[in-house]
């Protein structure tokens, strides 16, 4: 069987798997595993890391099994969001890593010289440098920000709309669009 079983069936599969029946785990997993792992692929575009999400995505269809609502929605969907929480989450997380490349290298070279050598920042030249300050400089100015504060500042998506005094739906869409501009400027490079 596929994602597209009887949502019955699937949603009768997470119910058992509330009630730790590992034969119905089983049964989900042979389901829906293989086109969560190619969601998962598409979107990191790492099979090591698709792989990695996709083990996460089930631990939590394990233990939250019992959250799964059929009234809101089919079985394989609710195990596609975890799964793809899980992806972004991923994402972000190479953001962050990016934002950090990217303020090493704007780190004045005198700066630089004056740290401490257990505080020396890694310095990144040539084309991989180029990539990641042209990603970084093609966000507008109100994407960066939403950006800055969702993901470096840790604030949520209200108290960001609250800080800069926007519309709640207004700072999701640029933390969406700036991280959409932000994954394609950065693709060559992660």
């Amino acid at each position: 069987m596929m994602p597209d079983a009887p949502a019955e069936i699937q949603a009768d599969l997470l119910r058992r798997i509330a009630a730790r029946d590992r034969d119905a785990f089983g049964e989900f997993y042979d389901q829906t595993a293989r086109p969560l792992f190619a969601i998962a692929c598409r979107m990191l575009g790492n099979e090591g890391e698709a792989e990695e999400v996709i083990q996460d995505a089930f631990v939590q269809i394990w233990t939250k099994a019992d959250k799964f609502d059929p009234a809101k929605g089919r079985a394989f969907h609710w195990a596609l969001a975890l799964a793809r929480n899980l992806c972004l989450d991923r994402l972000r997380a190479r953001q962050r890593r990016a934002r950090v490349i990217v303020e090493n290298l704007e780190t004045p070279e005198w700066e630089a010289a004056a740290a401490p050598e257990s505080a020396a920042p890694t310095t990144w030249s040539g084309p991989d440098g180029v990539v990641v300050q042209n990603a970084v400089r093609e966000l507008p100015g109100d994407q960066r920000r939403a950006i800055e504060l969702a993901f470096f500042d840790g604030l949520t998506h209200q108290e960001i709309a609250a800080a800069l005094n926007e519309p709640l739906g207004t700072i999701k869409a640029r933390v969406r669009r700036g991280m959409l501009k932000l994954r394609a400027g950065l693709e060559q490079l992660l």
